[in-house]
Formats: structure tokens, C-alpha cells, sequence
């Protein structure tokens, strides 16, 4: 029994190319799609294009979570082990675990043969929106033997969104997400470490689906699809390669010129999102205090009673690598909190 993607009882979440009905194109991380079904067969068939690392994408059956090791190129069937259960009904969620490093194409799934699909619960009201980097995106969270530590040695099989602080915020407020998040990624071009040697920054991926121009030609998002009551901008980290010149002249003409333009990002965002909440942040990733200064000294001079920063107990000193999970869910917890005692209008339940 073959369920197209188009099927009224999926359920998507996610920043999601929508351009064919019959092959949606999963871009960035935390995109996912559920079902609820019976029997016991499950087959899952998707596409993939890479740039680049190893490219895994992740399933959470009944509660397990697995990942499967997709081609470089070229479409790829997954039959799931599906354990017998009590009345057979399932729940799966196929999510990608990392960034634009990948595109995938879901195919659609497979059951067998006299399965149903059964209806999903409805989608909680409450919706964010993150805009960030590597750390946002969960990249090599599951080095778990690395807390507080430089990153092993890795190619994609430690990156997973479900374990980035973003995707753990979401889950702490019961709350769709769409993750803005790339690895490497600066606020402004010509800095940061993504699509070396010419260098893509948020000012440009912030509004597409298809950035990355390894993967093809890129592509605007329609707004209209989605609306977040929060916004979490979590920019400024990557920004010091390959000059750290906020820590070396703060109110030089580049540390200015990056002020200038952190504001004009967050009035863009204001523009797409009137009402929304706006959640200025770094993460305990290391990096010098000058640009939690800027952001702060940004967030003043806008006086928009709506847009605030939120610093991290251990920010910017928290480790030299990537998050892993303890440490994102460190990050997670303090923001989850935080974002709730906003009194966000529409939240009153979760």
C-alpha cells in the first residue's frame, strides 16, 4: 500500500519546498513529517543530493530513534523494523538530522497491504522560529563523550537537530519549529565558514528555501505559510572568522558596519513578523563577550519593548566544541523558561 506525501493524514513541519506535491524537499534541520498507522511494514523512500560530509536522516518509531545512512545521490528505500504492538497502531516521524550539507526528497512510504493510516493529533498553536548556526542546527550533538571538549574527528554521524537546543526548546513549550539554521553560517557574506571561499551569510539564506548554491539555484520562501509567535536569533558566533575585529576594535568601522546590520536583520524580521516576540542570543559555544555587547547595544537602540536579549548563565564560555546533548539541553532549559515568561499572547495553554 503506497501513501503519496501529498496525503491529507501526514502531517509536515518544517521550512519545506513544496514546489512538486509528489516529491516535498526537505532542506533545512528539525523538518519533519509524521504518520500514524497499522501493521507492521514500513517502508520509507526519499532522494538525496549532497555538497558535502555524510548525510544520515533520522526516524523515531514508537519512540525509538534510529538513522539511516543516506546515497550521495539518488533515491533510496528504507525498510523500518516495525515491532508488533498491542491493536498494531504506530506512530513514525522522519525528521532531517542536519543542515543544507543536503537536500532529500520525501518519496512517500509504504505499508502493507490492508494497513491504515490513522489520524494525528493537531498541531499545538504554538509556533517558533530559529535563525542560526551550527549550534542551533545540533551539529555533532551526539558526541556525548565530548562535553566540554574541542570535536573528534567527524563527517556527519554526530550531527542531529532532534538533540540541538532548538529542537529541545520546541519540545519544552509544545511548539512547532521552523530551524533557519546552517552550520558555519555569519550574519553577513564574506564572513563566517559556510560555502568556503565564498562565504554565504544569514542577510542572504534568512528568506529562501535553497540557499546553497552547490545544490542548486536558490529559491524564496512564502511567508504566508507560516507565523511564529517567538523568534529566537541566535547569530553572531561565526561572525569573528576570519578577523575577530569586535574583541580588536569594538567601535571600529567593521564593528560598527556589523551593528548596523544585525539591526536592519531584525527590522526585516520585524516587518515579516509584526506581533512576534523577538529572542536575541548567542549560546555557551566560546566566543568573545564583545558580540553579546552588540547585540545587547542593538536591541537598545531599537526600544522595540518586544525584542530582547537573553544571555545564557555559561555564554560564551561553556566549551570550545559543539554543543552536545547535556549541553544544549542546559541551553534549552534556560530558554524554554525564559520565552514562557514572556506572556506571549496565545499561549496560555500549551
Amino acid at each position: 500500500m503506497r501513501i503519496q506525501p501529498d496525503n491529507e493524514k501526514l502531517s509536515y513541519i518544517g521550512r519545506i519546498d513544496w514546489s512538486n506535491p509528489a516529491e516535498p524537499v526537505f532542506v533545512y534541520p528539525c523538518t519533519s513529517v509524521d504518520m500514524r498507522f497499522t501493521g507492521n511494514i514500513l517502508k520509507v523512500h526519499v532522494r538525496n543530493r549532497s555538497a558535502y560530509c555524510d548525510n544520515y536522516l533520522g526516524c523515531i518509531l514508537d519512540g525509538k530513534q534510529s538513522a539511516y545512512l543516506l546515497p550521495k545521490e539518488g533515491e533510496a528505500v528504507w525498510e523500518i523494523e516495525v515491532e508488533p504492538a498491542e491493536g498494531q497502531e504506530h506512530e513514525v516521524m522522519i525528521f532531517k538530522r542536519q543542515d543544507a550539507c543536503h537536500e532529500v526528497s520525501f518519496l512517500g512510504a509504504e505499508l502493507e497491504e490492508g494497513a491504515r493510516l490513522l489520524d494525528l493529533p493537531e498541531k499545538s498553536g504554538r509556533r517558533i522560529e530559529v535563525y542560526g548556526d551550527s549550534v542551533s542546527a545540533g551539529e555533532v550533538s551526539e558526541a556525548v563523550g565530548y562535553v566540554g571538549k574541542e570535536d573528534p574527528e567527524h563527517n556527519g554521524e554526530f550531527s542531529n537537530s532532534w538533540y540541538s537546543y532548538a529542537w529541545m526548546t520546541a519540545r519544552k513549550l509544545n511548539a512547532q519549529i521552523h530551524d533557519i539554521a546552517q552550520g558555519g553560517i555569519a550574519l553577513l557574506d564574506e564572513t563566517g565558514w559556510f560555502h568556503a571561499p565564498d562565504y554565504i551569510g544569514m542577510e542572504t539564506a534568512w528568506d529562501k528555501i535553497h540557499y546553497n548554491p552547490d545544490l542548486g539555484d536558490e529559491m524564496e520562501w512564502d511567508f504566508s505559510g507560516y507565523t511564529p509567535q517567538a523568534v529566537i536569533v541566535a547569530i553572531g558566533q561565526n561572525d569573528s572568522h576570519p578577523q575577530d575585529y569586535m574583541k580588536e576594535d569594538y567601535s571600529g568601522q567593521r564593528g560598527v558596519m556589523w551593528r548596523m546590520h544585525y539591526k536592519m536583520f531584525l527590522e526585516k524580521l520585524r516587518n515579516r513578523y509584526p506581533s512576534a516576540h523577538i529572542v536575541c542570543c548567542t549560546t555557551l559555544l566560546n566566543h568573545d563577550k564583545a558580540w553579546d555587547d552588540s547585540i545587547g547595544q542593538v536591541v537598545k537602540e531599537i526600544g522595540d519593548e518586544k525584542i530582547t536579549q537573553y544571555i545564557f548563565e555559561r555564554n560564551g564560555k561553556g566549551t570550545p566544541g559543539h554543543l552536545r546533548i547535556p549541553e544544549a539541553e542546559e541551553m534549552a532549559g534556560e530558554l524554554a523558561a525564559y520565552i514562557e515568561n514572556l506572556n506571549i499572547e496565545g499561549w496560555e495553554s500549551k
